[in-house]
């Protein structure tokens, strides 16, 4: 605590008011630099963010200029507020570089603020201990407190530093495939497809590698990972099948692009847009507003209707059925005229209607037209043809029947 003591007393001491001026003009410069640095630059950058003092370079440039005029100071006076300065920014530095690296990575994850406040919590308990002169005796202390595994023993400050490491390592990997996907893939790669699979590639490789660095640098052997290695594969063959399987096929369907993001498809009787194809399942959105997941392995095992892989063009169907007494060639002018009168509905090739069956209640005609736009809805363009095809019937005097039955009594 005597530390603690004597940075209270620097802290009352006259020259605090020069400090705190030479702190002001460093985080003033820093935000200046940041704020013409960030001119033109994308909102969801990791160095500038969105309001230029929540990005990461703002707090790196603080901590630079604030470093190098804590020696200046120091030269003609105790230094006390500037000392304190340092880990508060460099804990800022820490929460910026995860939140950003984190929230451009998965920006649709509910986990990012939930690891968001702990890098937080972690960072400014360190500056308090770092600050109040406490972190070296709480790291001897974890220094002291060892955990068994087998032959190995391992110090509890070893796993905390190990774990921070790994995490660092971790998310500069994912900030450097980030930076890769939006920087190169977006300009060179246009299938929007392969453009994932790239990008998930690009993740899991730069992931391992850096795993692999992190716990080479804590001391891991990493021969030992051999054994880890057999227990996964049995798992894998045993309990993990359909997972593994679903990952192997969602890797297989962007490398194939026999799915694209944007196909109208119909999968086991479900049809809509498919919004995202992940390695695991492909999300399809139906015109309704209805979401389906459906795993990568069942899209490779079952038939799938893929709408737009061929030809984007879709036919649609009307039922009309009318009296046995209406004129023919008449009820399909109407009906084709119905179809024609909508702009979604294409005029090569044009409406066509058909004298499908003579039913038991008239004659059933259909009414075959086609769309280029499944994904905007049927539904209502079904109604608005309907709508159009009643009126004209109404107005040329043709009979819609009622269901008839004929009754004989013995």
């Amino acid at each position: 605590m005597a530390e603690l003591q004597d940075l209270l007393q620097d802290l009352g001491g006259a020259g605090v008011w020069v400090e705190l001026l030479v702190l002001v003009a460093c985080v003033a410069l820093a935000y200046g630099v940041a704020r013409l640095a960030g001119r033109g630059q994308p909102k969801d950058s990791v160095w500038f963010g969105r309001r230029i003092f929540d990005g990461l370079l703002f707090p790196v440039l603080a901590l630079i200029f604030i470093y190098a005029a804590r020696y200046g100071v120091a030269r003609y006076q105790s230094v006390a507020l500037l000392k304190v300065a340092l880990p508060i920014f460099m804990s800022l530095a820490a929460i910026r570089l995860f939140a950003q690296v984190l929230s451009a990575s998965f920006p649709k994850s509910p986990l990012v603020q939930l690891m968001e406040r702990l890098v937080s919590w972690l960072a400014w308990a360190a500056a308090v201990l770092w600050i109040t002169g406490l972190l070296p005796a709480v790291l001897t202390e974890l220094e002291s407190i060892t955990l068994v595994f087998g032959k190995s023993r391992v110090t509890l400050r070893t796993m905390i530093e190990g774990t921070i490491s790994s995490g660092v390592v971790l998310v500069v990997a994912l900030w450097i495939a980030a930076t890769i996907e939006r920087r190169i893939l977006q300009q060179s790669v246009g299938d929007l497809s392969m453009r994932k699979v790239a990008a998930n590639a690009i993740r899991a490789l730069l992931l391992l590698v850096g795993l692999l660095f992190a716990l080479s640098a804590v001391g891991v052997d990493l021969t030992a990972l051999s054994v880890l290695g057999g227990a996964l594969g049995v798992g894998l063959g045993f309990g993990l099948q359909k997972l593994a399987a679903n990952y192997v096929s969602g890797f297989v369907i962007l490398i194939e692009r026999s799915l694209r993001i944007g196909d109208m498809v119909k999968v086991d009787g479900f049809e809509g847009v498919v919004t995202d194809i992940t390695t695991r399942f492909t999300l399809i959105r139906a015109v309704d507003g209805r979401e389906s997941i459906v795993p990568n392995e069942l899209i490779m095992t079952q038939r799938v209707e893929n709408l737009s892989l061929a030809d984007p063009k879709v036919l649609l169907t009307l039922g009309v059925t009318v009296g046995y007494d209406a004129d023919v060639s008449r009820v399909e002018q109407i009906l084709c005229a119905a179809a024609a009168a909508s702009d979604r509905v294409l005029k090569d090739p044009a409406p066509a209607a058909y004298l499908a069956n003579f039913g038991p209640d008239g004659l059933e005609f259909t009414l075959a037209m086609w769309i280029t736009d499944p994904a905007a809805g049927q539904l209502s363009l079904k109604s608005q043809i309907n709508i159009r095809i009643l009126e004209g019937l109404r107005q040329a005097g043709i009979d819609i029947p009622y269901p008839q039955r004929v009754v004989h009594m013995k």
